[in-house]
Protein backbone atom coordinates (compact mmCIF):
# COMPACT_ATOMS: atom_id res chain seq x y z
CA UNK A 1 0.00 0.00 0.00
CA UNK A 2 2.85 2.62 0.74
CA UNK A 3 3.21 4.92 3.28
CA UNK A 4 -0.36 6.49 4.73
CA UNK A 5 -0.85 9.67 5.38
CA UNK A 6 -2.22 11.35 8.24
CA UNK A 7 -3.88 15.17 8.38
CA UNK A 8 -5.87 17.44 10.14
CA UNK A 9 -9.16 18.82 8.45
CA UNK A 10 -12.08 20.91 10.24
CA UNK A 11 -14.99 22.10 8.18
CA UNK A 12 -18.54 24.03 9.96
CA UNK A 13 -21.86 23.06 10.36
CA UNK A 14 -23.36 26.50 11.06
CA UNK A 15 -20.96 28.69 13.54
CA UNK A 16 -19.68 25.60 14.89
CA UNK A 17 -16.03 24.27 14.21
CA UNK A 18 -15.79 20.41 13.75
CA UNK A 19 -12.42 19.30 13.84
CA UNK A 20 -11.22 16.06 12.81
CA UNK A 21 -8.46 13.38 11.10
CA UNK A 22 -7.91 11.99 7.53
CA UNK A 23 -5.90 8.71 6.93
CA UNK A 24 -5.10 8.03 3.54
CA UNK A 25 -2.81 6.59 1.29
CA UNK A 26 -1.23 8.96 -1.56
CA UNK A 27 -3.44 8.06 -4.53
CA UNK A 28 -6.23 9.60 -5.86
CA UNK A 29 -9.73 9.03 -6.29
CA UNK A 30 -10.08 6.76 -3.40
CA UNK A 31 -13.35 5.82 -2.09
CA UNK A 32 -14.39 7.37 1.55
CA UNK A 33 -14.88 5.80 4.67
CA UNK A 34 -16.54 8.42 7.45
CA UNK A 35 -16.47 7.19 10.94
CA UNK A 36 -18.53 8.56 13.76
CA UNK A 37 -17.70 7.94 17.74
CA UNK A 38 -19.98 7.00 20.44
CA UNK A 39 -21.39 9.11 23.26
CA UNK A 40 -18.81 10.61 25.20
CA UNK A 41 -16.55 9.17 23.47
CA UNK A 42 -14.02 10.81 20.37
CA UNK A 43 -12.44 10.34 17.08
CA UNK A 44 -9.39 8.74 18.55
CA UNK A 45 -11.20 6.00 19.86
CA UNK A 46 -11.42 5.08 16.08
CA UNK A 47 -8.35 5.48 15.33
CA UNK A 48 -8.27 1.59 14.66
CA UNK A 49 -10.63 1.33 12.63
CA UNK A 50 -9.16 4.34 10.31
CA UNK A 51 -6.21 2.70 9.74
CA UNK A 52 -7.79 -0.63 8.67
CA UNK A 53 -9.60 1.77 6.09
CA UNK A 54 -6.47 3.28 4.84
CA UNK A 55 -4.94 0.42 4.49
CA UNK A 56 -7.64 -1.20 2.30
CA UNK A 57 -7.01 2.27 0.44
CA UNK A 58 -9.90 4.21 1.51
CA UNK A 59 -9.50 7.89 2.57
CA UNK A 60 -10.68 7.57 6.22
CA UNK A 61 -12.03 10.67 7.80
CA UNK A 62 -12.37 10.55 11.73
CA UNK A 63 -13.96 13.43 14.29
CA UNK A 64 -15.13 14.72 17.29
CA UNK A 65 -18.49 15.85 16.93
CA UNK A 66 -20.09 19.20 18.57
CA UNK A 67 -20.48 19.09 22.12
CA UNK A 68 -20.07 15.09 21.56
CA UNK A 69 -17.16 14.40 23.99
CA UNK A 70 -15.66 14.85 27.61
CA UNK A 71 -12.46 15.66 25.92
CA UNK A 72 -12.94 16.75 22.21
CA UNK A 73 -10.83 19.07 19.92
CA UNK A 74 -14.57 20.48 18.28
CA UNK A 75 -16.86 23.51 19.55
CA UNK A 76 -20.11 23.07 21.59
CA UNK A 77 -21.15 21.85 25.19
CA UNK A 78 -22.43 18.61 25.88
CA UNK A 79 -25.72 21.01 26.21
CA UNK A 80 -25.33 21.97 22.84
CA UNK A 81 -25.65 18.04 21.25
CA UNK A 82 -28.12 15.81 20.54
CA UNK A 83 -28.33 12.66 18.26
CA UNK A 84 -30.35 14.97 15.56
CA UNK A 85 -27.03 17.77 15.50
CA UNK A 86 -25.10 15.21 15.67
CA UNK A 87 -26.43 14.20 11.99
CA UNK A 88 -26.13 17.72 10.60
CA UNK A 89 -22.15 17.06 11.69
CA UNK A 90 -21.86 14.19 10.12
CA UNK A 91 -23.72 15.73 6.64
CA UNK A 92 -21.23 18.77 7.32
CA UNK A 93 -18.35 16.30 7.52
CA UNK A 94 -19.31 14.05 4.23
CA UNK A 95 -19.87 17.61 1.91
CA UNK A 96 -16.28 18.35 3.06
CA UNK A 97 -15.01 14.75 2.36
CA UNK A 98 -16.39 14.87 -1.03
CA UNK A 99 -14.81 18.51 -2.03
CA UNK A 100 -11.20 16.78 -1.34
CA UNK A 101 -9.15 16.17 -4.65
CA UNK A 102 -8.03 13.19 -3.43
CA UNK A 103 -11.43 11.12 -3.58
CA UNK A 104 -14.42 9.38 -5.51
CA UNK A 105 -17.50 11.45 -4.20
CA UNK A 106 -19.68 8.53 -5.28
CA UNK A 107 -18.22 5.86 -3.32
CA UNK A 108 -18.95 6.89 0.10
CA UNK A 109 -18.66 4.64 3.22
CA UNK A 110 -20.47 5.37 6.88
CA UNK A 111 -19.24 3.67 9.85
CA UNK A 112 -20.59 4.20 13.76
CA UNK A 113 -20.03 3.01 16.98
CA UNK A 114 -23.14 2.85 20.13
CA UNK A 115 -24.76 6.26 19.20
CA UNK A 116 -22.46 7.27 16.22
CA UNK A 117 -24.20 4.30 14.42
CA UNK A 118 -27.49 5.51 15.26
CA UNK A 119 -25.86 8.95 13.28
CA UNK A 120 -24.96 7.36 10.63
CA UNK A 121 -28.00 5.48 10.00
CA UNK A 122 -30.31 7.70 10.35
CA UNK A 123 -27.76 10.25 7.93
CA UNK A 124 -27.60 7.24 5.30
CA UNK A 125 -31.34 6.84 5.48
CA UNK A 126 -31.97 10.37 3.83
CA UNK A 127 -28.72 10.39 2.21
CA UNK A 128 -29.96 7.22 0.35
CA UNK A 129 -28.10 6.09 -3.03
CA UNK A 130 -24.92 8.61 -2.04
CA UNK A 131 -23.89 6.18 0.74
CA UNK A 132 -22.38 2.83 -0.80
CA UNK A 133 -22.39 0.99 2.27
CA UNK A 134 -23.41 1.37 5.89
CA UNK A 135 -21.19 -0.02 8.86
CA UNK A 136 -22.66 -0.36 12.40
CA UNK A 137 -20.97 -1.45 15.41
CA UNK A 138 -23.18 -2.11 19.00
CA UNK A 139 -25.63 0.45 17.76
CA UNK A 140 -27.54 2.16 20.16
CA UNK A 141 -30.86 1.75 18.40
CA UNK A 142 -32.44 1.97 21.92
CA UNK A 143 -31.80 5.26 22.70
CA UNK A 144 -35.92 6.50 21.52
CA UNK A 145 -36.86 3.74 23.88
CA UNK A 146 -34.34 4.93 26.58
CA UNK A 147 -35.69 8.89 26.05
CA UNK A 148 -39.73 7.44 26.39
CA UNK A 149 -38.47 5.35 29.91
CA UNK A 150 -36.54 8.59 31.13
CA UNK A 151 -33.23 6.52 31.72
CA UNK A 152 -30.60 7.26 29.20
CA UNK A 153 -27.65 5.44 30.27
CA UNK A 154 -26.20 7.52 33.84
CA UNK A 155 -28.94 10.02 33.13
CA UNK A 156 -32.57 9.45 34.64
CA UNK A 157 -35.98 11.99 34.69
CA UNK A 158 -39.22 11.95 34.13
CA UNK A 159 -40.16 11.73 30.68
CA UNK A 160 -43.83 13.58 30.97
CA UNK A 161 -41.33 17.04 32.59
CA UNK A 162 -38.22 16.65 31.21
CA UNK A 163 -35.73 19.53 33.11
CA UNK A 164 -34.31 22.03 30.80
CA UNK A 165 -30.82 20.12 32.38
CA UNK A 166 -30.28 16.68 33.44
CA UNK A 167 -27.06 15.97 35.23
CA UNK A 168 -25.76 12.62 36.31
CA UNK A 169 -23.05 11.45 39.03
CA UNK A 170 -20.14 12.41 37.26
CA UNK A 171 -19.36 15.95 38.10
CA UNK A 172 -19.89 18.16 34.70
CA UNK A 173 -21.33 15.94 32.85
CA UNK A 174 -24.89 17.06 31.97
CA UNK A 175 -27.14 17.33 28.84
CA UNK A 176 -29.88 19.63 27.92
CA UNK A 177 -33.81 18.90 27.62
CA UNK A 178 -32.74 18.90 23.74
CA UNK A 179 -31.04 15.21 23.65
CA UNK A 180 -34.21 13.10 24.81
CA UNK A 181 -36.72 15.65 23.10
CA UNK A 182 -35.21 15.01 19.80
CA UNK A 183 -35.46 11.01 20.10
CA UNK A 184 -38.55 10.54 22.62
CA UNK A 185 -41.56 10.73 19.74
CA UNK A 186 -38.68 8.87 16.86
CA UNK A 187 -40.11 5.50 15.32
CA UNK A 188 -36.12 4.32 14.65
CA UNK A 189 -37.39 1.94 12.71
CA UNK A 190 -38.99 3.69 10.00
CA UNK A 191 -36.29 6.53 9.87
CA UNK A 192 -33.38 3.61 9.40
CA UNK A 193 -35.89 2.12 6.56
CA UNK A 194 -34.98 4.49 3.84
CA UNK A 195 -31.67 3.42 3.06
CA UNK A 196 -31.48 0.29 1.08
CA UNK A 197 -27.83 -0.34 0.27
CA UNK A 198 -25.05 -2.13 2.19
CA UNK A 199 -24.89 -2.79 5.53
CA UNK A 200 -23.00 -4.26 8.19
CA UNK A 201 -24.25 -4.90 11.70
CA UNK A 202 -21.94 -6.19 14.30
CA UNK A 203 -23.11 -6.73 17.65
CA UNK A 204 -21.93 -8.31 21.33
CA UNK A 205 -24.03 -10.99 22.71
CA UNK A 206 -23.27 -10.18 25.85
CA UNK A 207 -23.88 -6.01 25.42
CA UNK A 208 -25.33 -5.12 28.49
CA UNK A 209 -26.09 -1.37 27.51
CA UNK A 210 -27.40 -2.41 23.82
CA UNK A 211 -29.09 -5.59 23.88
CA UNK A 212 -28.89 -8.05 21.17
CA UNK A 213 -32.65 -7.99 20.41
CA UNK A 214 -32.27 -4.16 19.40
CA UNK A 215 -29.29 -5.36 16.83
CA UNK A 216 -31.43 -7.99 15.20
CA UNK A 217 -34.42 -6.22 15.11
CA UNK A 218 -32.45 -3.55 12.44
CA UNK A 219 -31.54 -6.66 10.30
CA UNK A 220 -34.96 -7.54 10.45
CA UNK A 221 -35.93 -4.00 9.04
CA UNK A 222 -33.29 -3.76 6.84
CA UNK A 223 -34.78 -7.07 5.40
CA UNK A 224 -38.10 -5.61 4.85
CA UNK A 225 -36.92 -2.30 3.68
CA UNK A 226 -34.95 -4.27 0.83
CA UNK A 227 -31.02 -3.71 2.23
CA UNK A 228 -28.31 -5.91 1.63
CA UNK A 229 -27.83 -6.70 5.32
CA UNK A 230 -25.14 -9.11 7.39
CA UNK A 231 -25.49 -9.54 10.68
CA UNK A 232 -22.54 -11.07 13.04
CA UNK A 233 -22.85 -11.37 16.60
CA UNK A 234 -19.67 -11.42 18.47
CA UNK A 235 -19.90 -14.21 21.13
CA UNK A 236 -19.37 -12.80 24.42
CA UNK A 237 -18.65 -9.06 23.05
CA UNK A 238 -19.81 -6.53 25.08
CA UNK A 239 -20.61 -2.80 24.32
CA UNK A 240 -17.58 -1.87 22.56
CA UNK A 241 -15.39 -4.35 21.72
CA UNK A 242 -12.11 -4.98 23.43
CA UNK A 243 -8.97 -7.97 22.81
CA UNK A 244 -10.01 -11.04 21.17
CA UNK A 245 -13.62 -9.20 20.51
CA UNK A 246 -11.89 -6.43 18.64
CA UNK A 247 -10.13 -8.95 16.68
CA UNK A 248 -13.12 -10.60 15.47
CA UNK A 249 -14.45 -7.19 14.84
CA UNK A 250 -11.35 -6.02 12.65
CA UNK A 251 -11.67 -9.19 10.25
CA UNK A 252 -15.09 -8.85 10.17
CA UNK A 253 -15.01 -5.44 8.89
CA UNK A 254 -11.98 -6.16 6.87
CA UNK A 255 -14.06 -8.93 4.70
CA UNK A 256 -17.16 -6.55 4.64
CA UNK A 257 -14.67 -3.90 2.86
CA UNK A 258 -12.21 -5.54 1.04
CA UNK A 259 -15.53 -7.31 -0.85
CA UNK A 260 -16.28 -6.43 -4.53
CA UNK A 261 -20.11 -6.31 -5.07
Amino acid sequence: MGKIIKEKFCCKRVDYRIAGIVLRPNKNNLPIAILSHGFLANSKMMSQYMRLFAELGYAAFSFDFVGGCIKGKSDGKLTDMSVLTEVEDLKAVIEFAKSQTYVNPENICLMGCSQGGVVSALCAAELKEQIEKLILFYTAFCIPDDAKSGKMIMFNFNPDNIPDIIKCKIPCVKISKKYPEAVIDMDIWEEISGYKGNVLIVHGTRDKIVKPSYAEKAKIEYDVSGANCKLVMIEGGGHFFRGKYDKTAMRILHEFCNHKS
